[in-house]
């Protein structure tokens, strides 16, 4: 699109451009021709276009078509947000134990709620050094056939190299054990690849209609890694606060972080219009550590990541969650006009005082208001929210989280709102 000239662009490849220079010029601190609205819509979409979140596990062709006429009655979005498919058969075959999701069979969880997180601890406290001197082996053999019930057969892929002169030595490989979860892995993997071609699809339709993605890529910062997927809350707890566990912690966190920067070094090879990286921060809002723990433990690992990608021609999109009040300055220690932060809980206009020079901000608009609130108040809320962050430029209108539901003359007064006090 870049090599074109503004007379042979199509009319979605104009408005893609113009969405994406409004929303880069605010990220890098500037003042767009308005405030780019950055909205983070969940299952909102499909609940008020006729699907559901578990079309996004099961009919993706129903997600991608509601999402598709949600963009279509609401041209003030500077981003497309696509479903973000991921198949239910294939977590079925894999047996995943760290989340329920909707329209699973014998679930709970309502195909109108979006999946449901099952904290589990699958690395042990003493397991630390065998996690950390061979990785590979503890993920085949010890945390893949925890996280995945019916992939139990990688539990004993163990190579033994004594006299080698013969296939022996491969026997683990091809146990009838290994070979049940051998099958069902190219099985996954048909099923993961029908999702990612959904993903696609959908992603170059809102493109072709003027909407560029809100993201190119997902990461984690390396402490929420280990807590989420590893220890557990509690026990990652534990772990940095006794003596003899936490350097472990520390060293765990590194190694979590350059295996991040390496999978991220697509970004190197690969063109493409938007090259935006999104972080959702978990485990440290304010009151989950102290402020020395959050310098150690959380936020040197995610910067030396976040660096990393400016260092590509990367944007690292930080997404807050919590009250995050105490940790701006920290957040204040980054290139200028390279990063932008969302806020669900903390005093905007503070934010805007301590970050305003070095990095734009967005978020903070009340998810809970627009479904139970009334539309003056939203009115309001929106206006506050312009008339504070907006002055200066390196401001994106978003809200506090992602919009499951909504009143609809809510939505309506929001646009309304933003329409008639978002320009500059």
């Amino acid at each position: 699109m870049g090599n074109q000239t503004e007379t042979s662009l199509t009319k979605g490849q104009k408005l893609f451009q113009e969405r994406l220079n409004r929303v880069e010029t605010a990220i890098h601190l500037g003042e767009p021709d308005k405030v780019p609205v950055f909205t983070f819509f969940s299952s909102y979409i499909q609940r008020a276009y006729g699907s559901n979140y578990a079309n996004i596990f099961y009919d993706f062709e129903a997600a991608g078509e509601a999402a598709v006429k949600f963009h279509q009655d609401h041209p003030q979005l500077d981003i497309a947000l696509t479903p973000q498919f991921t198949s239910g058969k294939a977590n079925e075959i894999a047996g995943s134990t760290m989340i329920d999701w909707p329209g699973r069979p014998g679930t709970k969880v309502s195909p109108f709620s979006s999946h449901q997180v099952i904290e589990r601890e699958l690395m042990m406290q003493e397991e630390y050094p065998e996690m950390l001197n061979d990785f590979s082996g503890f993920m085949i053999r010890k945390y893949v056939p925890r996280a995945y019930s019916n992939l139990k057969g990688m539990a004993d892929l163990n190579l033994t190299p004594t006299i080698v002169l013969s296939t022996g030595m491969l026997s683990p490989y091809y146990s009838p054990e290994a070979q049940d979860t051998f099958q069902k892995l190219a099985q996954i993997g048909a099923e993961d690849a029908k999702a990612a071609a959904a993903t696609a699809k959908y992603n170059n339709i809102l493109a072709d209609m003027g909407f560029p993605p809100m993201m190119t890529g997902a990461s984690e910062a390396p402490y929420d890694i280990l807590g989420d997927y590893f220890r557990g809350t509690m026990g990652i707890f534990e772990d940095m606060i006794d003596p003899d566990m936490e350097d472990y912690v520390e060293q765990a966190c590194y190694m979590f972080a350059e295996q991040q920067i390496q999978s991220l070094q697509y970004f190197r090879f690969v063109d493409m219009p938007v090259k935006r990286v999104f972080f959702p921060l978990h485990k440290a809002m304010d009151g989950f550590m102290s402020d020395a723990q959050y310098e150690r433990f959380y936020w040197k690992p995610l910067k030396k990541i976040i660096l990393a990608l400016i260092d590509m021609g990367v944007t690292p999109y930080i997404y807050t969650e919590g009250p995050y009040r105490t940790r701006l300055h920290h957040l204040a220690d980054v290139p200028k006009g390279k990063v932008f932060y969302h806020f669900e809980d903390v005093d905007m206009a503070e934010a805007k005082r301590v970050l305003g020079n070095t990095a734009a901000i967005c978020g903070n608009l009340s998810i809970s208001r627009m479904e139970f609130g009334k539309k003056e108040d939203i009115a309001e809320d929106v206006k506050r929210l312009l008339d504070v962050c907006a002055p200066g430029g390196g401001y994106l209108f978003d809200f506090n989280g992602s919009l499951e539901n909504c009143k609809p003359e809510n939505m309506e007064i929001m646009f309304e709102t933003l329409d008639k006090y978002g320009k500059y």
